[in-house]
């Protein structure tokens, strides 16, 4: 393939609404050692590209400017175990808004069986975030009871259905009726509706008082202490995100006499070692789910490159079920 020595990208020139995505020219970038260079065909849309927008997320250094984190497409320029021609999809630090984008080899994955370009986008950020925090941080293990909050976000919609195919029983919290509803269909054995109920005493309720063997929370501040108070004993609590403040006020003693653990993480400056042992895992254990039937893609909707800031304005309106994606064909 000729490569020509720029690209259209989204690299917004300063912090904004989401106007400031724009298409702009920029040059195609040159694969360092042990990375392949991809003809992206899709790019997912998350979370953290909003706050990035925001300028509410400092990047790793070295990272590129350009918006992105989880892309599909052709290796244009192979390494490792990775030719010219092979079609995977990959976890990357930044620059996936784009028609060619970089990425260590050891991050990418082959697209999944029955998953075309356009859904496998959707797949790297919140499968790599869902295994690492809910079953190597969380220890979730066949017969547990989780609690996921934001059920049909990407994550959510992740945590479900890895939770539900490795045999866990799965609680999710979400805005409405509707996207309860939602939940539901795609495999959650209950939904809480956190806009009209209390989530802790729904899961006192559900669980008989109990309460959940791990939480995966995105949501942080003020849902802390109820998080712990929805705790089986030994239970787990792993945060990824704090939508409503890193901040909250814990008793301790309740994690003390109850044997808790309060962990999380971030996955976006961990070094490729460590991202490279999480792509190992869902290649061995998640991929072939994909094949048998177990695990699908959930694309909520798909934009093209050009309309960026229409993706980001259905993110941030919160109506999404599932991964928003880009399109770089027309």
């Amino acid at each position: 393939m000729t490569l020509t020595a720029t690209m259209t990208a989204i690299d917004p020139a300063a912090p904004g609404g989401p106007e400031v995505l724009v298409p702009v020219s920029r040059p195609v970038p040159e694969p360092g050692d042990g990375e392949v260079l991809i003809r992206v065909a899709a790019a997912g849309v998350n979370r953290p590209d909003v706050l990035q927008r925001l300028g509410l997320y400092p990047m790793p250094p070295g990272t590129p400017s350009i918006l992105g984190l989880e892309i599909a497409g052709e290796v244009v320029v192979g390494s490792g175990r990775w030719q010219a021609g092979d079609k995977v999809c990959a976890l990357v630090a930044g620059g996936g808004y784009a028609e060619y984008c970089t990425a260590p080899a050891a991050q990418c994955l082959p697209i999944p069986a029955g998953v075309d370009l356009e859904d496998a986008a959707g797949l790297p950020e919140t499968y790599f975030t869902v295994w690492s925090n809910l079953f190597d941080r969380g220890g979730a293990v066949a017969g547990e009871t989780v609690l996921v909050h934001g059920g049909t976000s990407g994550i959510g919609v992740t945590a479900i259905l890895l939770a539900k195919a490795r045999g866990l029983t799965v609680i999710v919290t979400a805005g409405s009726l509707d996207k309860c509803a939602r939940a539901i269909e795609l495999g959650a054995d209950h939904a809480i509706d956190y806009k009209t109920q209390d989530f802790a005493h729904e899961v006192a309720r559900i669980t008989e008082t109990r309460g959940v063997d791990v939480i995966l929370d995105m949501v942080g501040g003020d849902y802390i202490p109820r998080n712990i108070a929805s705790l089986a004993e030994d239970g787990r609590h792993v945060s990824i995100a704090f939508q409503r403040g890193p901040k909250a006020e814990v008793n301790f003693s309740d994690v003390m006499r109850r044997r808790l653990t309060l962990t999380g993480s971030t996955l976006r400056p961990r070094p490729v070692a460590f991202k490279a042992k999480i792509a190992a895992a869902l290649e061995r254990e998640v991929w072939p789910l994909f094949a048998s039937g177990e695990l699908r893609a959930v694309t909520d909707k798909v934009f093209p490159l050009a309309a960026a800031a229409d993706a980001h304005r259905r993110m941030e309106a919160g109506n999404h079920v599932g991964k928003i994606v880009l399109t770089t064909t027309s």
